[in-house]
């Protein structure tokens, strides 16, 4: 590899806490085509540091002198650039997995964000939890504490939403069949952005989903497993 790859990550106060959804998606994606990325802890506060590669936000990839901003972007650089395992299986399965992309952005993320969001300050630094605070309250319009008040009850309603991806996990162990591919890494991060985060519990114990959360802690020589958490 003629130039090194080094990834921008959310991290809380404890630098080895790497906690966004989005990041998740893109350490999958470069484990899973075999690659090794330098991990260069990030907060909220510290937009000052990627904004000359022309980001705003992470996960930033750096592949010598060429910025890739944002996860998607990320998995299709990594799969064009890199030879290796496929991480979509051809372009009808990137266009899938485009979709699964949309629907957790769209879904699956806010919904575990209704759940967790008042969570989150206690992993955060002084200076990150204090912008967090005012950033998503602005957004919510509300407290963050009341944001996830009712979640004990609230939390059925986010499990019936996820429905269509237990049925596919009620036949096949992830969601492209026998095999793990990038469309799985999509879902799962948001999952493991709960883990890293709260010790709130999303799904049942009995629930497909989390036993296809399990297994993709186990992916990659455990990679997932060796970030602090709250949950398995």
């Amino acid at each position: 590899m003629p130039d090194s790859l080094r990834l921008y990550e959310l991290a809380g106060a404890d630098p080895a806490r790497l906690f966004s959804p989005f990041c998740w998606r893109a350490r999958f994606a470069l484990a899973a085509k075999g690659l090794h990325a330098e991990t260069i802890a990030w907060r909220f506060t510290e937009k000052h540091a990627i904004a000359p590669h022309g980001a705003e936000k992470v996960p930033l990839l750096l592949h010598g002198d060429r910025a890739v901003v944002e996860s998607w972007a990320i998995a299709e650089y990594l799969e064009d650039r890199f030879p290796g395992p496929t991480l979509f299986g051809g372009t009808p399965g990137r266009d899938l997995a485009h979709f699964v992309n949309a629907w957790s952005d769209a879904v699956v993320i806010p919904g575990v964000a209704r759940l967790i969001i008042a969570d989150i300050l206690a992993v955060l630094d002084p200076a990150d939890a204090a912008y967090f605070r005012a950033s998503r309250e602005a957004r919510f319009g509300m407290p963050l504490e009341a944001v996830q008040s009712d979640r004990d009850t609230a939390v059925e309603a986010f499990r019936t939403a996820l429905h269509p991806l237990r049925m596919m996990l009620r036949a096949k162990p992830f969601l492209c069949g026998a095999a793990p591919m990038h469309a799985d890494a999509i879902a799962f991060g948001a999952f493991q952005w709960a883990r890293c985060t709260s010790p709130f519990r999303l799904l049942a114990p009995d629930d497909p989903i989390d036993s296809w959360r399990l297994r993709m802690l186990d992916l990659h020589d455990g990679l997932a497993r060796t970030v602090p958490a709250f949950q398995d």
